[in-house]
């Protein structure tokens, strides 16, 4: 098993390992860094991008609050360290503007008082350098599964079932075709079942930094409403006019 110990051991590791870093079974998420060592912020990057998830970096606490407030993240790992300010104001400043992602602390302080401040400030879990990689991605999904509510590895609103590990989305136990784009957007209203998800949010979703065409998400929506339709599902998206879109079902 791969250890993590310095950000010079991660360069070293990182251009040095022949087979990719996998996973099986682990669930896709949107992850936010904030760490700023550069080196070990892009193998961290790069590992967990390579098993599908999404990640976007911060070097800062500014930047890190700035890419939590604004674009949708399922976790972020936040380093005590940081240049401006620590992690722990950090946190606290997360939480005090009612950002209820997961946030798991990462850092090379192994005293147990520095753990128990950062659990008391907000975090839900706690890293410790060098750690297995493995442990942290199993323990990231973790979190985020339990913070959605969803401690099994799918989905069920109604008749609908989605397989979160296969990715794939069931109507009355007949598999439905969707196209990449269209189970992201699917499993993305559905973690936010009965609230109004706005237009641009599940652009950044499915886009991240690249710019994406706001047409797009219409086609998507309409692509959706037709297949649920051919099903004799009843349509459970909705447009909110003005707001965006939400999904009626209450997922579970």
């Amino acid at each position: 098993m791969v250890t993590i110990t310095n950000a010079l051991y991660a360069l070293i590791l990182y251009h040095s390992l022949s087979i990719p870093f996998v996973i099986f079974g682990a669930q896709s998420m949107r992850i936010l860094i904030v760490e700023d060592d550069a080196i070990l912020s892009h193998h961290l990057k790069s590992q967990l991008s390579e098993l599908g998830n999404q990640v976007q970096c911060a070097n800062t606490a500014e930047e890190g609050l700035f890419f939590a407030q604004n674009y949708p993240n399922d976790i972020a790992i936040v380093d005590i360290g940081l240049p401006d300010r620590d992690g722990i104001s950090l946190i606290k400043d997360m939480r005090k503007k009612g950002l209820r992602l997961p946030i798991m602390i990462l850092t090379a302080r192994s005293n147990w008082q520095d753990k128990v401040t950062g659990l008391e400030a907000g975090a839900d879990d706690y890293l410790v350098k060098p750690f297995q990689k493995e442990e942290m991605v199993a323990r990231l999904s973790a979190l985020v599964r339990r913070s959605a509510g969803f401690v099994k590895p799918e989905m069920t609103a109604g008749d609908i079932r989605v397989d979160l590990l296969a990715k794939q989305v069931y109507v009355c136990d007949e598999l439905l075709e969707l196209t990449a784009f269209e189970y992201d957007l699917l499993e993305y209203l559905m973690r936010h079942s009965r609230q109004v998800v706005s237009k641009q949010r599940l652009l950044d979703v499915l886009y991240e930094d690249q710019e994406g065409d706001p047409n797009t998400i219409e086609v998507m929506i309409s692509r959706l409403r037709k297949k649920f339709t051919k099903t004799g599902q009843n349509n459970p998206i909705s447009t909110i006019r003005g707001q965006g879109y939400i999904f009626e079902i209450s997922a579970q």
